[in-house]
């Protein structure tokens, strides 16, 4: 096999059979391909986590307080308690420069509960306190 006679001069043909060696060849390609470890292409991303919190509820400029009739309090927009709006007032003393305290309590609102907000923010030290929305008694006095 390996060797075939070819010419019509009787001689023998003096060439290698290739087809083993290619077939051997083949074998060792395949297994050599298998054997190697998928890669695996990634790219890392740190991604932000999401967080329930809000993330700016203190602005640096001005935050708003309202207190609406039933006697719930806002804090530029969002309901607070009692502890969190002094956690909020706490943290905006310590800014430089310290923002301004809009307070709008509204005319239905309970005295005793707007009472209760201004003891809370005295009690923080708040320097730049403003009341908004004083022009809507205009007409009572």
């Amino acid at each position: 096999m390996a060797m075939s006679g070819g010419k019509d001069d009787g001689e023998p043909m003096m060439e290698m059979n290739t087809t083993p060696l290619i077939d051997v060849m083949l074998v060792l390609l395949i297994m050599f391909i298998i054997t190697i470890p998928i890669q695996t292409h990634a790219v890392k991303v740190d991604l932000p986590q999401n967080d329930n919190r809000p993330q700016n509820v203190i602005q640096s400029e001005k935050n708003t307080l309202t207190i609406d009739p039933q006697g719930q309090s806002y804090w530029n927009g969002s309901p607070i308690d009692d502890v969190t709006l002094r956690q909020y007032l706490d943290r905006t003393v310590v800014m430089a420069p310290q923002p301004e305290l809009h307070f709008r309590p509204d005319p239905q609102a309970r005295y005793e509960k707007v009472d209760q907000v201004l003891a809370i923010i005295k009690r923080a030290n708040v320097s730049k306190l403003g009341f908004v929305g004083n022009e809507q008694y205009r007409a009572a006095f």
